[in-house]
């Protein structure tokens, strides 16, 4: 919005101080060049500590959303005016959460890969699968069964035999692993652009901070 400067009697009335560096950018708008660069360099790590190789990957919606908020951060660094607009920053975050999401999923389905198919790892992938996948849907299967009338229980107890017959199968291993894969990107994609959301709040709040 055009400022209205008032000079002294007989001086030049100075620039706002967001003219002295070049043109004024609309604040809803994203360079995305200039963004690129902070979201490549914050984003590939970000993913790769949020995939499932990682010591710490317990922490990657940490890792997703603060990479999101550096980047809007990063990005501020050296645009004009100093501020951003909430949905700015939330597309900054979204373009992090998809790199950083697809980079999680290229990193765990390669140690996948690595695994099964050169350290033949295979009877520890099947355990793990068989631990955390077809142990718990039998639990919860008996426990369902357990609750219904007999007449009731013999009607669905065929679905869940053909639903236990496909999650030991390989299509069903590599099925629960896409939706495994999928679900962790989608949370993942969520919370980078809450991050996007709270780096340009934080730096609204601190560009239009009066002064003391």
């Amino acid at each position: 919005m055009p400022q209205l400067v008032y000079a002294a009697e007989g001086m030049p009335a100075p620039a706002p101080p967001e003219m002295l560096h070049g043109v004024v950018r609309d604040a809803s708008m994203v360079d995305w060049k200039a963004a690129l660069r902070a979201i490549l360099l914050l984003g590939i790590p970000a993913g790769c500590l949020s995939s499932g190789v990682s010591p710490f990957w317990f922490f990657s919606l940490f890792w997703m959303a603060g990479a999101a908020s550096l980047a809007v951060t990063l990005y501020m660094r050296n645009q004009r005016p100093a501020w951003i607009t909430l949905g700015a920053g939330a597309r900054i975050g979204l373009v992090t959460g998809l790199l950083g999401g697809w980079i999680a999923i290229a990193v765990g389905g390669s140690s996948l890969f690595f695994q099964r198919y050169v350290l033949h790892h295979d009877a520890e992938l099947a355990s793990s699968y068989k631990t955390y996948v077809t142990d718990v849907f039998q639990q919860g299967t008996q426990q369902a069964l357990a609750g219904m009338a007999a007449a009731d229980a013999a009607k669905v107890a065929p679905i869940y035999a053909q639903l236990q017959n496909w999650l030991t199968s390989p299509e069903g291993h590599a099925g629960m692993w896409t939706v495994a894969f999928a679900f962790n990107s989608i949370v993942l994609l969520l919370f980078a652009v809450g991050g996007g959301l709270l780096g340009a709040r934080m730096i609204g709040r601190t560009a239009r901070k009066p002064e003391v």
